[in-house]
């Protein structure tokens, strides 16, 4: 997914009314369930989340080329900084239904990687899951630390919504890291599940008579 790198900014917190509810993070700590009813499940999951992270964006991108100049420098800083953080917390908001199985996830496809046969294999998925696995690792220590910020702020109050916008902010790009690359998992546990392709071999052909005279070969 092409990302947009917009000005070097740092956003102001959004008005209550525009925010989504940020929720607890929880960091996974054992390989996805073996029940593939389950594992069916947290794919979907990403997969929303995918689309969803998506479509947000492709919104953000819509109102940034309509509210700057041709340099990409916003008309108007604050109207664009309440925007850019609603986009960043609402994609914070829609990870949180993969949050909690992502380690899972990225674990299983890790574990299967080596059983996908090798002509199914692509060369990028190894670099895709160490994106991914580097992002989530960020994802943890960035968690941890506003789990530290916000237990010395008082909730509601602007120096706590200013905080907020700018954990959000920070956590995005990583975010964005999952949006763009998390398909890698299906992929990797399409290509492990799908039956092998049955080849049939054609026929032998049939020699030709000998004859007394050649005969031209159809183009």
């Amino acid at each position: 997914m092409p990302r947009r790198a917009p000005p070097a900014y740092r956003p102001p917190s959004l008005p209550p009314h525009a925010r989504p509810h940020a929720a607890d993070l929880t960091k996974g700590t054992s390989l996805i369930s073996p029940d593939p009813t389950a594992q069916s499940e947290f794919l979907r999951r990403l997969d929303r989340y995918i689309g969803e992270a998506k479509r947000i964006l492709d919104a953000w991108n819509s109102y940034s080329d309509l509210h700057t100049d041709l340099d990409g420098w916003p008309y108007d800083d604050h109207a664009y900084g309440l925007r850019q953080s609603r986009r960043d917390a609402e994609t914070a908001a829609a990870f949180e239904e993969v949050r909690a199985d992502a380690r899972h996830l990225l674990e299983s496809a890790e574990d299967q990687l080596p059983l996908v046969p090798a002509d199914r294999a692509q060369t990028r998925w190894v670099h895709q899951l160490g994106v991914l696995r580097d992002a989530l690792d960020r994802l943890d220590a960035l968690k941890e630390e506003w789990h530290t910020t916000q237990d010395n702020l008082r909730r509601g109050t602007e120096a706590f919504e200013t905080a907020l916008a700018e954990h959000h902010a920070e956590c995005w790009s990583y975010l964005d890291d999952w949006a763009t690359h998390g398909h890698v998992i299906g992929e990797i546990n399409t290509a492990v599940k799908r039956p092998p392709t049955s080849w049939s071999r054609p026929p032998a052909a049939r020699p030709a008579p000998v004859t007394g005279h050649t005969t031209m070969a159809r183009r």
